[in-house]
């Protein structure tokens, strides 16, 4: 199950964090690395702190952004530490672990880390259907790149050691959309919202970015998307007459 769980790394600076995350993953299990457009590619220096995870450095997924490495999963967990304009669903790491090890169970699952210094943007963790915040001394919350994917990591493993007594059953879990179609139906709402006018193009605001949040709070299920599509091509249809 574990080799569900996608550890994304969004942008990385510096090489030497990607070979600490990796050996970060490795001790708890995880072995799914994908990189989103790192400034420094690996190289000797993060093998060197991979210690003896360089096979998971020599493993990792090179994509360009973020939605390709993520287009695949139903559940993607971002992680933030400050607070949004926009609140978005939260989840605490206990819970964050228990969702990925019982989700993870029917599709790829994804926890992503941004940059080092500025972490993800708005719209990166618009395409999160959660946000992860690790509660740490709010004196001293400086947390690096490592340490994060390690904690989280050890949640995720917790809860998977968990579940060898527990005994998910698939049965009990809904069956949720990939990011692929979650994206699509969002853009069909968009061009359906556009074609009644209520949204004009030339000043969107911010109607969307509320629209997702409203939706990702919601958590519809793959019937419930298809339903949705439905509904919208109905509307498109109402508008051109």
């Amino acid at each position: 199950m574990l080799d569900s769980v996608r550890i994304v790394l969004v942008n990385t600076s510096d090489c030497r964090n990607i070979g600490s995350a990796a050996r970060a993953m490795k001790t708890m299990g995880l072995t799914e690395l994908y990189l989103v457009d790192p400034i420094e590619l690996p190289n000797g220096q993060a093998q060197a702190l991979a210690a003896g995870a360089t096979d998971v450095l020599a493993n990792a997924k090179v994509v360009k952004t973020l939605e390709d490495a993520v287009e695949d999963c139903g559940l993607v967990v971002g992680t933030s530490a400050r607070s949004r304009t926009l609140p978005w669903p939260m989840l605490e790491p206990r819970t964050c672990g228990e969702k990925m090890v019982a989700e993870g169970q029917k599709y790829p699952v994804a926890l992503v880390f941004g940059r080092e210094s500025s972490g993800l943007t708005n719209e990166e963790l618009q395409l999160c259907h959660f946000h992860v915040q690790i509660p740490a001394n709010p004196e001293y919350s400086s947390l690096n790149l490592a340490m994060a994917v390690q904690t989280l990591s050890y949640e995720v493993r917790m809860a998977f050691l968990a579940s060898e007594n527990k005994q998910y059953e698939n049965n009990d879990i809904e069956d949720y959309p990939v990011v692929e179609e979650t994206e699509r139906m969002f853009e069909h709402f968009e061009q359906a919202l556009k074609a009644t006018g209520f949204i004009v193009p030339s000043h969107p605001g911010l109607v969307m970015t509320k629209l997702r949040r409203f939706i990702n709070r919601a958590r519809p299920d793959s019937k419930e998307v298809k339903m949705w599509r439905g509904i919208l091509s109905s509307v498109e249809k109402s508008a051109k007459k």
